[in-house]
């Protein structure tokens, strides 16, 4: 006979002798993540569709456009200022997602002639570096008026994000 120690236990109460099972991909958890995984993929296809296809050809230009303006100053911090934080792409992509329901990702796949985010970052990174050596480097960067026409470039094409519909 048990003891009643161990027949009147709380519900939820673990037994030292008989551990719960750990999960396994059988039986009844594989249906339920199976089924759990096809509503999360399936709501996300439900409605989405290429940046490319929904927005108007100005709106697509408005978006390319911002995301190389946040680009080149986060470039331009990191490279010559030294702060890597990304806070105009990150700043970027929040507007994108409140607004609009995309990210900056999906606007360098969908939208960039390169047609995927790491070869248009590449290309990003490549135009920076020869804008830069062209004068100068970060001294000759520093010097000159484009950290604030970048800057500039930047805050009006939030703007532009700003005022789509």
């Amino acid at each position: 006979m048990k003891h009643t120690s161990e027949t009147h236990r709380p519900p939820g109460h673990a037994d030292r002798r008989n551990p719960p099972r750990s999960f396994s991909m059988t039986g009844d958890w594989q249906l339920r993540s199976a089924l759990l995984a096809g509503l999360i993929l399936g709501g996300f296809g439900v409605g989405s569709a290429r940046a490319a296809d929904v927005y108007d050809e100005t709106t697509r230009q408005s978006l390319v456009e911002a995301v190389e303006a946040a680009s080149v100053v986060d470039l331009y911090h990191a490279r010559c200022r030294g702060d890597v934080s990304g806070r105009r792409t990150e700043n970027l992509n929040k507007l994108l997602v409140g607004k609009l329901r995309i990210t900056v990702l999906t606007v360098k796949d969908d939208l960039f002639p390169e047609r995927s985010y790491r070869h248009a970052e590449q290309r990003l990174e490549q135009d920076f570096a020869t804008a830069l050596r062209d004068v100068g480097g970060c001294q000759g960067a520093k010097e000159s008026p484009l950290p604030e026409q970048w800057k500039t470039r930047y805050e009006a094409t939030l703007d532009a994000i700003r005022a789509l519909p």
